[in-house]
């Protein structure tokens, strides 16, 4: 071409969640069954939602206004709603002018780092679900800048870690943080919540929290939202019903501004967002009409209880399986509907293998791994797990972290499959860390 068309941060973009399935699909087309526990979509687990959930979209359709274009910033009697909702919470206090909605929060990820100034950067977990992290770096043109969860203090963000790339990097202008968190299932303290937010206040920095899974939670867990904890400080929630109806089709997402006007900066920078969403015109505007008859319905939270008490069986079910085996590190899970299981250091080598006795199979493993000639050691055991035991997951390395280890869901509702993948799983691991090739 005449001119260059890429910019760098192109290279940044990548989705492992989703590439797996190529190769995941050819093994099936071998005749093998596929146990998924690649992406977190519910529905594609064969959840049903509830019949009055159903009939309170099917009513809306009845109305020939559900087809038509909202408010560029999304149905003001929803964002009424969802202001209401954050206020009662005796935080950050919202109105519906700081509701912003987006499709899907994937769109409004993209948003968030587009705006910003390439030399601006926003600091996120590692590991850190690849949306973010790709979007972050792609805009920056460089690798994202990250802070650590340490696997072994339950996945807690290390603060220090933290405090000190923030003190020598004055480039950043951002903290992001996941809670609860994919992909490892922590949920934060809040007095970590807190702290994270003082380190904002010294740095004259604004938070980030994406909060798509804030009430998925359970084994007695609690999560606090940032408005409970972000006092003065400028910041962004992001939230959305993909995961919590759960509605992942709707492509409904939301940003909620807080505490805007304490800086011309910031301020700015979320009319800018505002901005954006006005040249599109607006959000899909069926699901947005359906959020406050489903959240304020008598059923909705009976329904998100029973949700989250069948993600917390799975969660004991699967730390039954694995918690005891000692190549990795095992933390258990209490929000969202992940788990991520590290091997322990030195534990994996580039020798290890799993036996495979159908030479297709076989075939296939060979030329994915001859395809990467520097593979990372976890997507090399991703990739045997897949070929020997048919069982789909996405190696660690691909969340932008340098630790190994793979992420599964808890979401497959059928126990004995659900038992069958996680008893697969184990075997893989045990048989493929004591190989000596």
């Amino acid at each position: 071409m005449r001119q260059r068309l890429l910019s760098e941060g192109a290279s940044e973009l990548s989705y492992e969640i989703r590439e797996i399935v190529k190769k995941a699909h050819q093994i099936q087309d071998l005749g093998y069954t596929i146990f998924w526990e690649n992406i977190g979509d519910p529905v594609q687990k064969h959840y049903q939602l509830p019949d009055w959930i159903k009939d309170t979209v099917v009513e809306l359709l009845q109305d020939n206004a559900t087809f038509g274009y909202c408010d560029s910033k999304g149905v003001l009697e929803t964002r009424q709603f969802l202001a209401e909702l954050n206020n009662q919470r005796n935080g950050a206090q919202i109105t519906s002018d700081d509701v912003l909605f987006f499709n899907g929060l994937g769109d409004a990820i993209s948003k968030l780092y587009q705006y910003l100034v390439p030399t601006s950067r926003v600091i996120g977990p590692s590991p850190s679900y690849s949306t973010h992290s790709s979007a972050e770096a792609s805009h920056a043109n460089h690798h994202p800048i990250t802070y650590n969860l340490d696997p072994n203090n339950n996945w807690f963000p290390d603060l220090d870690d933290l405090y000190m790339k923030i003190k020598y990097n004055p480039n950043i202008v951002g903290i992001l943080l996941i809670n609860p968190d994919n992909p490892t299932g922590v949920v934060y303290p809040k007095e970590i919540l807190e702290a994270i937010v003082e380190i904002a206040r010294v740095y004259d920095l604004f938070l980030v929290a994406d909060e798509i899974y804030l009430n998925i939670t359970y084994n007695g867990a609690k999560a606090f939202a940032l408005a409970e904890v972000i006092d003065d400080v400028p910041g962004i929630s992001m939230k959305g019903i993909s995961k919590e109806l759960p509605w992942p089709g709707a492509r409904c997402g939301w940003m909620e501004f807080y505490n805007r006007h304490q800086s011309e900066d910031f301020d700015q920078y979320c009319s800018t967002l505002e901005n954006a969403k006005m040249i599109e015109v607006c959000s899909t505007k069926l699901p947005q009409l359906a959020i406050p008859k489903i959240m304020s319905d008598a059923r909705y939270p009976e329904y998100r209880q029973g949700f989250n008490e069948a993600i917390g069986r799975r969660s004991r079910i699967i730390s039954e399986l694995l918690a005891d085996i000692p190549s990795i590190t095992f933390n258990p899970t209490y929000g969202a509907f992940y788990n991520t299981i590290i091997f322990q250091d030195g534990v994996l080598q580039p020798n290890q293998q799993l036996t495979i006795e159908d030479e297709r199979a076989m075939e296939l493993l060979q030329q994915w791994l001859a395809q990467e000639l520097d593979m990372a050691l976890d997507k090399r055991f991703v990739y045997y797990l897949l070929a020997a035991k048919g069982v789909c997951v996405v190696p660690i390395s691909s969340f932008c972290s340098d630790l190994q280890g793979f992420r599964v869901t808890l979401l497959e509702n059928d126990e004995d499959i659900l038992r069958e993948t996680f008893t697969r799983i184990r075997e893989a691991v045990i048989e493929f860390t004591q190989a000596d090739g």
